[in-house]
């Protein structure tokens, strides 16, 4: 079975780190292998160092530093290390976090093998709530800073405040940018009290994927 390596990008707080983390949830309570590595290193507010213990207790494989072994505080998670400079070495499947923006795309430039593999796949997180993204135009304008981007993902959303018709506004204004873009549509993204009421489909007819938001509890 061809491995499923995924990468996720995005605009600041456009939840590319909960989904990351979310698909290799997923994964794993499938009873598939799977490595996530934290691939942030642009102002790192938010790192997996917090959950990683807890994660790896389920069986993912984390590839994350730990306090212990840095110094400063969320600063210090910009500095790469040799196990993800290597990552896609690994077998099995590889889900990874990325920092916001052109300058977190940079990030393959360091990873051994990313463009070469024929796998992965560069997943732009959309949240139609967000500045840089909020309408179509926009959404193009974003997505052509960032390099190769091989799909989008709907994660429009309001925090506390968001509700279905929020999220299907996102789906269909990502929809358009995707189709202008040619690009696919991996899923929408909600919080499993939201995707509950959407059902297994959006109303663009992508999968909607329900989050367990964890990344509230990863603040530095």
């Amino acid at each position: 079975m061809e491995p499923i390596i995924e990468a996720y990008v995005g605009e600041y707080a456009s939840g590319k780190s909960e989904n990351a983390v979310n698909r290799a949830i997923d994964l794993n309570r499938q009873g598939l292998p799977v490595t996530l590595v934290d691939l942030d290193t642009v102002e790192p507010c938010y790192t997996l160092r917090p959950i990683k213990k807890e994660l790896e207790a389920t069986g993912i494989d984390v590839v994350a530093w730990e306090t212990k072994d840095t110094i400063g505080l969320g600063e210090a998670g910009s500095v790469i290390m040799g196990a993800m400079r290597w990552v896609l070495r690994r077998p099995g499947n590889i889900i990874m976090d990325v920092g916001y923006g052109v300058h977190g795309a940079r990030i393959f430039n360091l990873v051994e093998g990313a463009f070469e593999n024929p796998y992965l796949k560069i997943i732009a997180v959309i949240n139609m709530s967000r500045p840089f993204t909020a309408n179509v135009e926009r959404i193009l304008d974003y997505v052509s800073t960032l390099g190769r981007v091989d799909a989008l993902l709907n994660n429009t959303h309001l925090a506390e405040e968001t509700t279905v018709d929020i999220v299907q506004q996102g789906a269909c204004g990502v929809a358009e940018a995707a189709g202008i873009l040619g690009l696919p549509v991996v899923a929408s993204s909600a919080v499993s009290s939201i995707a509950a009421q959407m059902g297994p489909l959006d109303s663009m007819g992508n999968p909607v994927r329900a989050l367990e938001r964890l990344m509230p509890r990863t603040f530095w």
